[in-house]
């Protein structure tokens, strides 16, 4: 082979290969072994995640991304909502795909006319969509990625009639900023993410009905070879249908109507609504526990990382002494076992997630002393040393106090089996809630927790992104064993998310991402992140965002000790 024509290709398992200069990854990752053992839907690509389709022009480090990685799954149902909505243009001619949120373990997505409002679905309109995407998917259409510019993408999205995406791009991009594009059935459009090579691909996928509108379901990274089960989670929904509402009522829905609000002034009147909203919620919870107060011995706060407990509690705290009640708070982590005694991982190392982490017998005895009227001796876990320690801490409840346990595991009845059911008030806090990009295209939640948190890591804690980002899956993989499969279990839920917190956390977060240099791991991440933040309108006056606001959590300036 001509050395000039041809690059060296290396594996992440060691074997190097050389191609021709300009060899399909979709080639190249054939002679790539998987430990799944799954088909690649797409490639790293020296750290950066691209199309089968896109080709190799220098040395590069190869990896495949197959469905049992969260990058593959991002890839999966990010293509299949495409063919769901070109689906939805042969049937619904008047109609667009609103793709919303994660519900029931698939995506929630609606039907709206081109003013937003929902339209009308019956069951077998679902079944009718579904059958459209199977006759698509037959066809095995590649989606083809086109790399330009930003002046360019925008001009080609409003020649195939996609006027809101050409104007966010052109208003929120320079000109000269690439832009990745996808041709697929004759269409141009931009999805912020990359596609599997063709429709083929995409045969595991089932469609419900769900009024107003329908579920997709898809294989998950966690069982990549089967559907998941449909399970219903009534009190999600009911969160996520008064956001819907809120959303609409507060006239910003997606990227382009927050720019607008900023763009118009309106972005004070927004933060106070938002502000408003979370206050009143606070202080309905506040009411109930009141109201109840006879039963209610404990109350339980759990939530994913970065979605707001510790100033939800503050606050909390706060509507509950103007209620009469004096909550007195627990902190779990003085309950670890001994470090000797921590419960190993499957790799071998300390699960300090792991509920058995916790001396739930120490734990459960004070508890239920405490709640009896007890004086206990409270512990206080030295992390320094990885033991125990009594340090003279008493407490002894009056009778207008309250017990208050924030951590990962308060929504799972092990931790506090000692304690009736009856006389716990439990709360799942998190960023419940998002944004869409446009109609098509949904911000995960999981993303908006993930930017708080690299934000905090920075102002707080003096972390790099690079260093968040690094440890990021490993608290994906607690909050998926030990938060999520309990969060239907809560009495209540309180959605932290913000209508205007992306607008405050651009400017924060961007020159975060920027850093990270291509040969870094979360490169592919912050390049991710980038390609739909880098599209909100910066808010740079933040004086109107309160000092008891959850953002403040984040961003500094509360007046809580978070």
């Amino acid at each position: 082979m001509d050395k000039r024509a041809s690059v060296t290709v290396r594996f992440n398992d060691g074997r190097t290969r050389v191609v021709e200069v300009g060899s399909a990854l979709m080639d190249v990752v054939k002679d790539a072994h998987t430990v799944s053992g799954l088909t690649p839907l797409a490639a790293r690509l020296d750290n950066t995640i691209r199309s089968l389709h896109a080709t190799v022009e220098s040395d590069a480090l190869v990896e495949p991304i197959d469905l049992s990685s969260e990058d593959g799954e991002r890839v999966y149902w990010r293509s299949l909502t495409v063919v769901m909505a070109r689906a939805v243009r042969q049937l619904r001619p008047e109609a667009d795909l609103r793709v919303e949120h994660s519900l029931n373990h698939g995506i929630y997505c609606e039907l709206v006319d081109r003013e937003g409002a929902v339209l009308s679905v019956t069951d077998r309109d679902v079944r009718s969509i579904a059958s459209a995407m199977r006759e698509l998917i037959e066809a095995d259409e590649p989606f083809t990625p086109l790399e330009t510019t930003a002046s360019e993408a925008a001009r080609l999205l409003r020649q195939h009639g996609h006027a809101d995406k050409a104007d966010l791009i052109a208003s929120g991009l320079k000109p000269s900023a690439k832009v990745r594009l996808f041709q697929y059935g004759g269409d141009v459009d931009c999805y912020y993410g990359d596609l599997v090579p063709s429709t083929g691909y995409l045969k595991q996928f089932s469609l419900r009905y769900y009024l107003p509108g329908m579920i997709l379901l898809y294989p998950r990274r966690y069982d990549p070879h089967h559907l998941p089960k449909f399970e219903e989670q009534r009190k999600l929904s009911r969160v996520f249908y008064r956001s819907s509402v809120l959303g609409r009522t507060m006239g910003v829905t997606d990227i382009r109507s927050l720019n607008r609000a900023i763009e118009e002034g309106r972005i004070c009147d927004l933060v106070a609504l938002n502000e408003a909203v979370h206050e009143r919620d606070i202080a309905r919870i506040a009411d109930e526990i009141a109201a109840n107060r006879d039963q209610i011995g404990l109350v339980l706060i759990a939530g994913p990382s970065s979605s707001g407990k510790t100033t939800f509690a503050q606050r909390l705290s706060l509507h509950l002494r103007l209620n009469g009640i004096a909550p007195h708070p627990i902190s779990m982590d003085d309950y670890f076992v001994e470090r000797s005694q921590t419960p190993k991982d499957e790799s071998g190392q300390p699960d300090f997630e792991s509920i058995y982490a916790i001396d739930l017998d120490l734990f459960n005895e004070q508890l239920s002393r405490l709640m009896t009227g007890d004086e206990v001796s409270l512990p206080t876990f030295n992390f320094q040393t990885g033991e125990r320690e009594y340090r003279g801490r008493k407490l002894r409840l009056t009778e207008n106090s309250l017990l208050v346990v924030e951590g990962i595991h308060g929504l799972n009845d092990e931790l506090t089996s000692a304690i009736p059911r009856e006389r716990k008030y439990r709360i799942y806090v998190s960023a419940l809630t998002q944004l869409n990009v446009d109609v098509n295209t949904r911000i995960q939640t999981t993303d908006t927790r993930l930017i708080r948190r690299i934000v905090r890591d920075s102002v707080s804690r003096g972390h790099s992104a690079s260093r968040t980002l690094e440890l990021w899956d490993a608290v994906r993989r607690g909050e998926q064993r030990n938060i999520f499969p309990y969060q239907e279990q809560a009495d209540v839920m309180f959605d932290s998310a913000l209508a205007y917190e992306l607008a405050v956390l651009r400017p924060l977060i961007e020159p975060l991402l920027k850093a990270i240099p291509r040969e870094d791991r979360g490169y592919a991440q912050a390049e991710r992140l980038l390609s739909f933040i880098q599209l909100v309108r910066p808010m740079t006056d933040t004086s109107s965002i309160p000092p008891t606001s959850i953002l403040r959590e984040f961003v500094g300036g509360s007046c809580f000790a978070v």
